[in-house]
């Protein structure tokens, strides 16, 4: 018997912190995320961690930028970072998303953007997406913080 691909194995999502983000960012939206400001940018967190994580397995990908990707994943899966998600729950992605999109923005300033496109499993146009996030990033997560955010890369 096959099981169902719509929904990840039980052991999967305990253990995979990529099916634990999307359960937790899934709930959170069911209870409250929809008041909250920067929502649909919170969504895209675990599709961006996905995607950090394929481009840091691609070849042509320079050594350089998977330094920088592979940072932006520590990140995601510290529990200490400037705005943490022990205390804010889901709403402390929002550091994470923002990192998460400033280097995928230097890796699309130094490589192929149609690379970071091809390894894109969430929706819309992930360039467009990127752009969006940068152009907010100082607001979502307060300018002092942006600034130290950045300077970790």
């Amino acid at each position: 018997m096959s099981s169902s691909n719509s929904q990840p194995h039980p052991e999967l999502s305990k253990s995979d912190f990529y099916h634990s983000l999307r359960q937790q960012v899934r709930s959170w939206l069911q209870k409250d995320g929809k008041k909250h400001k920067w929502s649909e940018y919170l969504l895209l967190a675990p599709d961006l961690f996905h995607l950090l994580c394929k481009l840091t397995f691609d070849k042509r990908i320079p050594t350089s930028e998977k330094a920088k990707l592979a940072s932006a994943i520590a990140y995601f899966v510290s529990p200490i970072d400037v705005i943490p998600e022990a205390i804010f729950g889901v709403g402390g992605y929002v550091d994470d998303v923002a990192l998460a999109a400033f280097v995928l923005n230097s890796l699309m300033n130094n490589s192929d953007p149609e690379i970071v496109k091809e390894h894109w499993a969430g929706e819309g146009d992930v360039l467009d997406l990127i752009g969006q996030i940068i152009s907010v990033a100082d607001q979502m997560v307060g300018s002092g913080a942006w600034k130290k955010l950045k300077e970790i890369i």
